[in-house]
C-alpha cells in the first residue's frame, strides 16, 4: 500500500495522470517562495540541529518546515511540467 503522508496524498491528487495546470496558476505556483523570515528561521533551525541542540519543539518546527517546502517543490513540480508541455518558458 502506497504512504499516506501529506506530502504522498498530495502526489496522488497532482499525479502525472492529471491535466496540466491553467497557464496562470502554474505561473503563480512557481512565483511562490519562503520569505526572509522564514529564511532566517530556518537557518537558524539547521544550526541548532547541526548542533544536536533543539528543543522538542523546534525539532517539530523544523519537520513542519520540512512537509511545506516538500509539498510547495511538488506543486512546482507539477507547474514546470504544464508550463513545459504547454511550450511556456518557466525560471
Amino acid at each position: 500500500m502506497a504512504a499516506n503522508t501529506e506530502a504522498a496524498i498530495l502526489d496522488r491528487l497532482i499525479g502525472r495522470e492529471r491535466r496540466d495546470l491553467p497557464i496562470e496558476a502554474a505561473t503563480y505556483l512557481l512565483a511562490i517562495d519562503f520569505g526572509p523570515e522564514d529564511r532566517q528561521r530556518m537557518n537558524e533551525l539547521a544550526a541548532k540541529a547541526r548542533e544536536s541542540s533543539l528543543t522538542s519543539q523546534e525539532a517539530v518546527e523544523v519537520e513542519n518546515y520540512r512537509q511545506v517546502s516538500h509539498l510547495l517543490a511538488l506543486l512546482q513540480s507539477k507547474a514546470r511540467s504544464s508550463l513545459q508541455r504547454a511550450g511556456v518558458r518557466s525560471t
